[in-house]
């Protein structure tokens, strides 16, 4: 087990790597690059047109000092050779030194410490809500498959799965948030939140998180819920289930002592990922839709302003936590069915 261990950690060196090394290259050919922004802003304030993107020849830099453009190049590091960016960039990662952004005047970690919370808010009631739906309602199904309940749950877990969250988000919006009015169009808590008591602010972040919730996680446990069914079923079908109720158990007993257990092996190997995705899982579209400030919201803008340093910095952050969240949830198969063996 330890030389599995001790494998995978030294595979993670070349996978981080080579996520980088696409992405660095990838974004050295995008128009439109920092400088070429500075300076668009720069003419565009002059009364000057705009740049127009040209990858790192920098075209929106026509007309403008070339000196001044030669400031901007080194203010940004882009005065430097690629290769040898690349390794300035490899040596602050391996300090875990993300950077700092180019437009905000921030560190990236500061950044992520500062959205963090909206996205934990979101990921961990999406998290805790869809197994506490999903997990039931599977073994709902599997105790009552082929019946008018399995069908029917079935249709409405396909038909949620179906539809993008997004667009479930605008229709809650518009119809709970506009003409009905029972809930807020954004935010996470209302503008005088630090003047309410305790039990007012629980309730009014609660009211706040509703309805971008409910778009999260009608969509995400129809997979967890399908599972749950098909690996209750297949262990229903068992010899060992046949001889516990031979022996007299209620099904009840049979159910949740013997049954439950093992089905569950493939649903909690998977907790370490869900549960860690939740803490870093931003969704541009709901954030956006609803005007929650959290970290998918950050990429996109990032991405957008070409804010490269927010760009790989998180990157290498969610890439590494996305590693090491693999390889314990592979541990978690022999801790969970100790028959399995990596060796």
């Amino acid at each position: 087990m330890l030389a599995y261990i001790l494998k995978r950690l030294l595979l993670m060196v070349p996978t981080l790597l080579g996520v980088l090394l696409i992405t660095f290259v990838v974004v050295q050919f995008v128009p439109g690059g920092p400088v070429e922004q500075y300076m668009a802003e720069a003419k565009a304030g002059a009364g000057a047109s705009g740049a127009e993107g040209g990858g790192f020849s920098y075209r929106g830099a026509q007309g403008v000092d070339p000196k001044r453009v030669e400031q901007i190049k080194a203010l940004y590091g882009f005065d430097k050779p690629a290769h040898e960016r690349f390794f300035q960039m490899l040596g602050q990662f391996a300090r875990f030194d993300l950077g700092k952004s180019f437009f905000q005047n921030k560190a990236v970690s500061q950044l992520v410490r500062e959205k963090l919370p909206v996205s934990i808010s979101l990921g961990l009631w999406t998290f805790f809500l869809s197994y506490l739906i999903a997990v039931p309602l599977g073994v709902a199904k599997a105790v009552r498959a082929g019946s008018t309940f399995d069908l029917v749950t079935t249709l409405l877990v396909l038909v949620g799965y179906a539809i993008p969250g997004f667009v479930l988000g605008v229709v809650l919006l518009v119809v709970f948030g506009g003409q009905l009015q029972w809930f807020p169009l954004r935010g996470l808590t209302s503008s005088n939140f630090d003047e309410l008591s305790w039990g007012a602010k629980i309730v009014d972040y609660l009211w706040h998180i509703a309805l971008p919730i409910t778009a999260m996680v009608l969509g995400s446990f129809a997979v967890t819920a399908i599972l749950t069914k098909n690996a209750f079923l297949e262990e229903i079908r068992k010899q060992y289930v046949l001889t516990a109720r031979a022996k007299g158990l209620s099904e009840r007993q049979v159910l949740w002592k013997h049954v439950f257990r093992n089905a569950l092996i493939p649903i909690v190997t998977g907790f370490p990922a869900a549960f860690i995705g939740a803490f870093f899982t931003g969704s541009l579209l709901i954030e956006t839709l609803f005007s929650l400030d959290g970290l998918g919201l950050l990429s996109y803008e990032s991405v957008i302003r070409r804010d490269y340093p927010v760009v790989l910095g998180t990157l290498y952050l969610f890439t590494l936590i996305g590693l090491v969240t693999k390889l314990i949830s592979d541990l978690c198969y022999v801790w969970v069915d100790p028959r399995v063996k990596f060796d």
